[in-house]
């Protein structure tokens, strides 16, 4: 059987999912897709390469579809990219990236031909769908288009996560899930390395140059104390814990509640956290 994943940002309200669902049966009709989430946030290109990144390693072999295009129909590229663990398709603006080196690496990209009798705004369904589909029925990478310099393909800007000279973890929010957990762009050998391992105390605020913990009133930089659990089950209901996520990364969650709405964060905000009593 051929599994091809399926990660957009197309909602569930309209037919595009089931258009490109359509495409790729009728060209394999053995085909197992498995829709990874069609509810990125539109345009959200840095939340979907993390969702699919996040999630491909648990996935059967196969091709990785993957459709967050906010510069459809533009001279951004449409690419099919070669990774030791399988093959991935969409457009060429840093989507595919972080899936690939989970998946072992680039090994080979091609730049995917667009029909210019295709329409510009529906490059799911006319370019990359398809080309999905010749890979998971056995088509050679290189019969889909014309080799590229893996080297040439769009990355993400660096997501930031640093341990300070303070002895402060600083991190990027990287995702606030279904839940309100807030996953923040630092490994969970992180904490380990600014001392925040369970059971322990930590205090958390929104990173600013020069601001810490110890200038909570003075410098009016509001603090929170969380605990440093294992588990949601580690606190009491409505308490925060900092732990390690499913992912492997650092996460701040609200047992039944809802982190980011509790510490008014949102993705692409910095945090800082230390072990309580240090007094940075």
């Amino acid at each position: 059987m051929t599994f091809i994943s399926f990660t957009t940002d197309y909602g569930l309200a309209d037919g595009f999912v089931a258009a490109c669902h359509g495409v790729i049966l009728r060209a394999v009709p053995t085909a197992r897709i498995i829709d990874v989430t069609h509810l990125v946030p539109r345009g959200d290109v840095r939340r979907a390469a993390a969702v699919l990144a996040q999630t491909v390693g648990s996935l059967p072999r196969g091709v990785h579809l993957a459709v967050v295009d906010p510069g459809v129909g533009t001279a951004r590229r449409a690419v099919a990219v070669r990774a030791a663990g399988g093959d991935l398709v969409g457009p060429d603006n840093g989507l595919l990236i972080a899936a690939a080196e989970r998946l072992g690496g680039v090994e080979a990209a091609v730049t995917l031909p667009v029909p210019a009798a295709v329409p510009a705004t529906f490059h799911g369904r006319d370019v990359f769908a398809p080309a999905a589909a010749e890979l998971a029925r056995g088509t050679e990478l290189t019969a889909l288009g014309a080799p590229l310099d893996p080297a040439t393909l769009v990355r993400l800007p660096a997501l930031h996560a640093r341990l300070r000279s303070d002895g402060a973890l600083e991190a990027e929010v990287l995702l606030v899930d279904t839940f309100g957990n807030v996953q923040l762009a630092a490994e969970g050998a992180l904490l380990a390395d600014a001392g925040l391992r369970p059971p322990g105390r930590a205090l958390v605020w929104a990173a600013a140059p020069g601001t810490g913990p110890s200038l909570g009133a003075a410098g009016g930089t509001p603090v929170t104390e969380l605990a440093v659990g294992v588990t949601f089950g580690s606190v009491a209901p409505g308490e925060l814990v900092l732990y390690v996520d499913a992912a492997g990364m650092a996460a701040i969650a609200v047992r039944d509640g809802d982190a980011a709405r509790t510490l008014a964060v949102a993705p692409a905000d910095r945090l800082a956290l230390c072990r309580a009593g240090t007094g940075v």
